[in-house]
């Protein structure tokens, strides 16, 4: 088995990174100095949870869903598949379906938009609610897309979140996959524990493997 570097695939928190509209920018400050404490230095972070590379909880959109700690690490490590649909100008159970997803867990999909962490889109090419059953019949577990949201970005419903929720397919958000070719990889995609977490910044990385895995 032959095995390749590590890829980051997340988008790199600064000060000057893209958020939601009206939302808490990330921001970031050395608190103490090395210099003020005599032995180190000490940084401090404020930020939204949905900055950056992030996964959603379902409570990010239902008062009864889950929190971040209350997910199953394992649906965010394992195999994962990048198909490209960045020809298509909407992504439903049609487009999908022109795809291989047998034995597909995780599906990576790579949009027509440019990923650039320091300017939020306009707006983006969003996934038909319909995906979901379909995707769960396909035994898909988690969903992941190069842009802020699988709804659209002014979408107060967000129909698309309330179905992957409902058939049991988490989110991952803002991922950076603009130069990786598609195919098989493994993934690692981990939120931090937050107790009360709605979502969770997360490091995401691929290694493109040979050997099948689930």
């Amino acid at each position: 088995m032959k095995v390749t570097e590590w890829i980051d695939i997340s988008q790199p928190l600064s000060n000057n990174i893209g958020h939601w509209p009206g939302d808490t920018p990330f921001q970031y400050e050395t608190a103490f100095t090395k210099k003020e404490t005599g032995s180190v230095n000490i940084g401090k972070i404020v930020t939204s949870l949905h900055t950056g590379t992030h996964v959603d909880a379902p409570f990010h959109f239902d008062d009864d869903g889950e929190r971040i700690i209350d997910l199953d690490i394992n649906i965010f490590i394992g195999r994962a598949r990048i198909i490209d649909v960045s020809a298509f100008k909407e992504i439903n159970v049609a487009t999908l379906s022109q795809f291989d997803l047998s034995g597909v867990t995780r599906l990576l999909l790579k949009t027509a938009v440019p990923n650039q962490p320091h300017t939020f889109p306009e707006q983006i090419i969003h996934l038909d609610a319909q995906i979901a059953p379909y995707l769960q019949a396909s035994g898909v577990k988690l969903i992941g897309v190069d842009v802020p949201s699988i709804d659209p970005l002014n979408s107060k419903e967000m129909p698309a979140h309330h179905a992957f929720h409902h058939h049991r397919i988490h989110i991952l958000e803002n991922i950076m996959i603009d130069t990786v070719e598609p195919g098989d990889y493994d993934l690692i995609a981990l939120p931090l524990p937050l107790i009360e977490g709605d979502g969770s910044p997360v490091r995401a990385v691929l290694r493109r493997c040979s050997e099948k895995g689930r």
